[in-house]
């Protein structure tokens, strides 16, 4: 019985499945992202991300040091350990946790197994750019409703001014008149 074995074995004995782990984790951090199948993306997921959590600690010599060699004993690749703590380590210093993502990819057709990419969320430029541009964060209430309240105060005010302008002081004039001959004409039709 395997009550309470929770580790993914992958179909490998142990040396085997540390080794594709190792490979895997060094491949991910220099090329950012990488495509697999399904269940070693989430293997690896809890594989690298306690290494990823131990670029962030920079409190002494000592202890960036002593960081720097569990990460070379867990990847064995001295230029994934250097790209590790020297890019990836400072992009990812501001953020909690979850750097990685998973999408998966559909079934690949050779054998049906389900791929997926696994990918730093950090140097994704496409979903990062969305997160960087808003401006400022929502203002935390008790019950979350007050700045719903005040953007559509904000919204009834706008449209107010607007029925209040005199239709002479449309900037645009003939847009107004190019939009009355259109419905003049279709109602003639």
């Amino acid at each position: 019985m395997r009550h309470g074995d929770k580790i993914n074995n992958l179909g490998r004995k142990k040396a085997h499945r540390v080794a594709l782990l190792n490979n895997l984790a060094a491949q991910l951090i220099t090329h950012k992202r990488i495509v697999t199948t399904l269940a070693k993306a989430k293997a690896l997921r809890t594989y690298v991300e306690p290494l990823l959590t131990k670029t962030k600690k920079t409190e002494s010599a000592a202890v960036i040091t002593h960081n720097h060699r569990l990460a070379f004993a867990h990847l064995q690749n001295k230029e994934a350990v250097k790209e590790l703590f020297t890019v990836v380590g400072p992009k990812i210093a501001a953020r909690p946790g979850g750097y990685t993502r998973i999408i998966k990819l559909g079934i690949r057709p050779g054998d049906n197994a389900e791929k997926a990419m696994i990918e730093l969320v950090d140097f994704n430029d496409v979903y990062g750019k969305t997160a960087s541009t808003s401006a400022e964060p929502a203002k935390k209430t008790r019950r979350g409703r007050a700045p719903k309240k005040a953007a559509t105060v904000e919204a009834v005010e706008t449209v107010e001014t607007v029925e209040a302008t005199p239709v002479a002081e449309v900037a645009a004039p003939e847009v107004a008149e190019d939009t009355t001959t259109t419905t003049e004409e279709k109602t003639a039709e």
